[in-house]
């Protein structure tokens, strides 16, 4: 019996698998991996109707291109403006799609944004490691990067109509000229003179930067109190500021402790803005309080909860194409048509 999956056919650095990441092990030293963006991780997946944690493709600005083994697979693409297309057919940025074997669909860098996510209307059959599927890039938990030829095997794939769908997310559209942090808890290392510095900046993202850290370039701020601290835990978005000036923001393979100075750190609503930019796009941060980031966060679940919206695109393709799909399950008598838009009701909530 021939397995169900994705075949790698091709990809660029740093395309690996992350759910909604490893909880439990921090005071192991291993923090939580997962996504670069949160929001575009999960609504990829509300997509193909699965849990919003469930693991999905992380695709970096190398791009990826798979193709479906074994059985045809509904997939959903999320995230940044990247380019994706379906056998040289091209597709909206944010696209639910069914792709039929030898049928190749290919996602790469494109206007805007540095991360999109891959998810199957199934799940990968994997094994997971401390209860996750993520791949933490440093210490290889979970497993190094996908390599040209690997196949990621898929059960309980389902079909979903329509077959292909423009999915309207205006919540992934998120200029990224500013980000909101909260200052602390090391602020008292730095002056007012180097406050206000930091944001107004501007910074731009280092192309030394990855999963663990984006390395920021732009003014380089002094330290008042020296730039060594005793080591003490990191969150998601700690900015620190070593002895070079430099700001280091963390990110999802972040270390579970470090020993320099923590200025601010990033709202958990702006982690995934901020990792969609690209190095040498300008921005600066900006402070905003423990409340407003609240609601910042309750605002983005809330966009998750409504239905979501997916327009079919069954006319963007010539009829040739359509034909050599042979996706077809069934007869109608040629008077149907496809609604303006088909909503989707999300089967599970964010947490």
């Amino acid at each position: 019996m021939t397995s169900v999956g994705l075949r790698v056919l091709s990809t660029g650095p740093g395309v690996t698998i992350q759910d909604g990441g490893r909880h439990g092990f921090l005071r192991f030293g291993v923090t939580e991996s997962g996504p670069m963006d949160p929001l575009a991780h999960k609504t990829a997946n509300r997509a193909v109707a699965v849990p919003y944690d469930s693991a999905a493709i992380e695709v970096s600005l190398g791009g990826v291109e798979l193709t479906p083994e074994g059985a045809a697979l509904t997939v959903a693409v999320a995230g940044g403006s990247f380019h994706v297309s379906l056998d040289g057919h091209i597709l909206p940025a944010a696209s639910l799609v069914r792709v039929g074997v030898n049928h190749k669909l290919t996602v790469r860098a494109g206007a805007s944004g540095a991360w999109c996510y891959i998810a199957v209307a199934g799940r990968f059959n994997l094994q997971p490691a401390l209860g996750s599927l993520s791949m933490h890039t440093r210490s290889l938990i979970g497993g190094s990067a996908l390599d040209v030829g690997a196949q990621i095997p898929v059960i309980d794939s389902q079909t979903i109509e329509p077959a292909t769908a423009e999915i309207v997310a205006p919540w992934l559209h998120r200029p990224g000229e500013m980000i909101r942090v909260i200052l602390g808890p090391q602020n008292d290392y730095f002056d007012s003179a180097q406050i206000t510095a930091f944001l107004n900046g501007p910074w731009t993202v280092s192309n030394r930067s990855d999963r663990m850290a984006y390395l920021l370039e732009g003014p380089k701020l002094a330290h008042a109190k020296g730039f060594n601290i005793v080591s003490d835990g990191t969150a998601a978005g700690s900015i620190q500021i070593p002895g070079e000036g430099n700001p280091i923001v963390l990110m999802a393979d972040r270390p579970p402790t470090g020993g320099y100075p923590k200025i601010a750190t990033v709202i958990s609503a702006d982690r995934g803005r901020l990792a969609q930019l690209r190095p040498g796009q300008k921005f600066h941060f900006e402070t905003t309080s423990i409340q407003d980031a609240i609601s910042a966060r309750r605002d983005e679940m809330n966009e998750l909860s409504k239905p979501i919206l997916l327009r079919p695109l069954v006319h963007s393709f010539p009829s040739e194409f359509l034909l050599s799909r042979n996706l077809v399950d069934g007869v109608t008598d040629g008077l149907a048509e496809f609604p303006e838009s088909t909503a989707r009701s999300p089967k599970h909530h964010p947490r």
